[in-house]
């Protein structure tokens, strides 16, 4: 049960020139535009398929009426369970993004009209939250898990995780609008939070049992400089692992204090635990908040815990999160394949948990981690037309796995639980957002997708544009046009996978290890490649129209796993560039499961244009065997897959 405050508590201060040192930071969605190629393909998806779809789900589930209810607009009951409010937050916060890559006056009106409901069903003191408010007025009943009264239960009430991804969803829109419509909504609703919860006598004491408010209110914090905002969030990290509010969730579903991450104080913390997606909303936000201030404490954990995620239990998709059991983080190198968890929404939350650590670090890995996932654990949550979603990423499938849908082994159009279709809703037409990065003047690639981008380096502004077929191929001219010639470092991510990495760590490695060197021309004329940390550092005055070339070998490799996953010995996974590739059993007569792959065995890529949206395809030289991209899978039906193949 929630708690007042005891007498003490353990608040951090900001290092004042910690603060003033010069960070990381991304380059604005707005500010980078997709051209022809693969992610385009994609953004536009998000723009044209997915966002209206996920509105339109939103609307027939009565998610969206819900709130007109609870404003008093309309007549009914709630509809759905506690958590339903997030999901339309979620994808108004898509939206914001597709109205910042392509400005939609419809979208932007029909988003108008939604957050006239969302004020609406907005309590005077700034309290939201339509389950409660709808039935406070009624039959007085709630769904038994949000509690009897506010932040009674917050274990398992999703009052906070909604106005988290409310708070998302208003930075973004402000973002793309200038409109602070929803964000004067997230304002009201965050000042309610400080003035209820927090350090000072007659307080709450609350530990989020699902987290997403403490990534939300440091976003918050950066649009407007209230303070209180992010001390706030530092509260709810500090305040984990601190009593025994917990007892009546495991009396009642097994579950501990570990399964919300509150099993001891934070800086305690040394492993990835628990539900993976409450978990590691966790750690993007003690990431983030290392991009604000120092706090060695801090550090120290999250680095522990990425180390024990990433080296000891990640799959080789980038998914986490092995259990079907509380969706949750197995031991380590307990990793199953054909009963694999792996939720697509714990694959968005691992980008963004090394996205943050990349910012806070500087270092390549994280951004290693985040392109594997990206290309595997996340792309497979959804169908090729951007419409359909798994909730679950198996290894292996016998074309009859029941994956939390009820029909089989096939994607789905929606879920009762949703949070799967509206985060890849969110994710999706934000993913130019993370292809560049500035620290001080210097200009950073961290992805390679065809683009044109502004920016400003040392105050001058700077065209970039990117040409590539990436991911099917390793070449990529970038075309540098600053203003006027300047002066400045450009650093490109080199792949790990290019440097015969598969992922940082142990875990997975290449049996072939050997990689040749990158290949670099600048206007033309052969570049030493001075690789530092993961980038290749380039230094020189810039002009107009300057173009570096960048090869990158890209062998089909095979991959072992650490002997320590039992589950893996003795079979080796397939993999080009940042694609991991899978057999299905469409291309090799129904079957799958009962491919072997020798040690002579090689594969010649092909890229078949109107197979899949577009794909390379492996062949094998011996045999029948054709392999397609493991996020391509379960797009014709269900039908057996496996990545992990017998050794012969």
């Amino acid at each position: 049960m929630t708690k007042y405050i005891p007498f003490f508590c353990l608040i951090f201060c900001c290092n004042l020139l910690f603060a003033q040192e010069t960070k990381i930071a991304p380059v604005h969605l707005k500010n980078v535009k997709t051209s022809q190629g693969f992610w385009h393909d994609r953004v536009q998806s998000a723009q044209n398929v997915t966002i209206p779809h996920a509105l339109q789900q939103c609307e027939e589930s009565g998610r969206i009426n819900n709130f007109a209810v609870a404003g008093g607009l309309a007549k009914g009951k709630f509809e759905g369970v506690r958590f339903n409010d997030s999901d339309v937050f979620k994808v108004v916060e898509g939206a914001a993004y597709v109205l910042q890559n392509h400005y939609d006056p419809k979208l932007d009106h029909y988003l108008d009209s939604l957050i006239t409901l969302f004020a609406a069903a907005q309590e005077p003191d700034g309290y939201l939250y339509t389950l409660r408010t709808i039935n406070k007025d009624t039959t007085g009943s709630y769904d038994w898990i949000a509690g009897p009264y506010r932040y009674s239960f917050e274990n398992g009430s999703h009052e906070l995780y909604n106005v988290g991804h409310l708070y998302e969803a208003a930075v973004a829109h402000y973002e793309a609008t200038g409109k602070k419509n929803l964000l004067n909504v997230a304002i009201k609703n965050a000042d309610h939070l400080v003035k209820t919860i927090g350090p000072k006598p007659g307080q709450l004491v609350v530990v989020p049992g699902h987290e997403e408010i403490e990534i939300a209110l440091i976003r918050l914090y950066r649009t407007t400089g209230k303070k209180e905002y992010l001390d706030l969030s530092r509260f709810f990290i500090d305040m984990r692992g601190r009593s025994d509010k917990r007892t009546l969730f495991l009396d009642e579903h097994k579950l501990g204090p570990s399964y919300f991450q509150d099993q001891v104080p934070f800086v305690r913390q040394r492993e990835a635990v628990g539900h993976a997606v409450r978990a590691q909303y966790l750690y993007t936000a003690v990431a983030d908040m290392l991009t604000l201030e120092n706090n060695p404490q801090y550090n120290t954990a999250i680095h522990a815990i990425w180390d024990d995620a990433t080296y000891k239990k990640q799959y080789i998709t980038g998914g986490v999160g092995a259990r079907e059991d509380g969706e949750a983080f197995d031991k380590e190198y307990v990793l199953p394949n054909d009963n694999a968890y792996a939720e697509t929404c714990a694959a968005i939350a691992n980008m963004l948990w090394n996205h943050k650590m990349y910012l806070s670090t500087g270092e390549a890995k994280y951004m290693d981690v985040f392109e594997r996932v990206l290309y595997n654990g996340f792309l497979g949550g959804m169908s090729v037309n951007g419409d359909k979603y798994f909730y679950v990423n198996p290894m292996a499938s016998n074309g009859v796995n029941d994956f939390k849908s009820g029909h089989g082994a096939e994607r789905q159009s929606w879920f009762g639980t949703a949070c799967c279709p509206t985060n890849v809703s969110r994710f999706l037409p934000s993913m130019p957002g993370y292809i560049y990065a500035t620290h001080g003047n210097e200009l950073i690639v961290n992805l390679f997708a065809a683009n044109e981008a502004s920016l400003t380096v040392g105050n001058v502004p700077v065209k970039l544009a990117q040409q590539t077929n990436y991911p099917w191929e390793g070449n990529i001219k970038i075309i540098v046009s600053p203003e006027k010639p300047t002066n400045f470092p450009l650093s490109i991510r080199i792949p790990g996978w290019a440097a015969g990495e598969a992922i940082p760590g142990n875990l997975y490695t290449y049996q072939d290890k050997l990689s040749k060197p990158v290949t670099v021309l600048i206007n033309g004329k052969k570049s030493d490649a001075t690789i530092e940390k993961g980038y290749l550092k380039l230094t020189r005055p810039w002009k107009k129209g300057d173009v570096i070339e960048l090869t990158l070998d890209m062998p089909v490799r095979t991959v072992v796993s650490n002997e320590n996953v039992k589950t893996n010995q003795g079979k080796v996974a397939i993999e080009r560039g940042p694609v991991l590739y899978c057999a299905e059993g469409h291309d090799n007569d129904g079957k799958a499961l009962a491919i072997r792959v020798s040690g002579t065995q090689s594969f010649v890529p092909q890229f078949q244009k109107d197979l899949l949206g577009g794909i390379n395809v492996l062949k094998a030289n011996e045999g029948n065997i054709t392999l397609i991209p493991y996020y391509a899978w379960a797009n014709r039906g269900a039908n057996e897959m496996t990545i992990w193949f017998d050794a012969k």
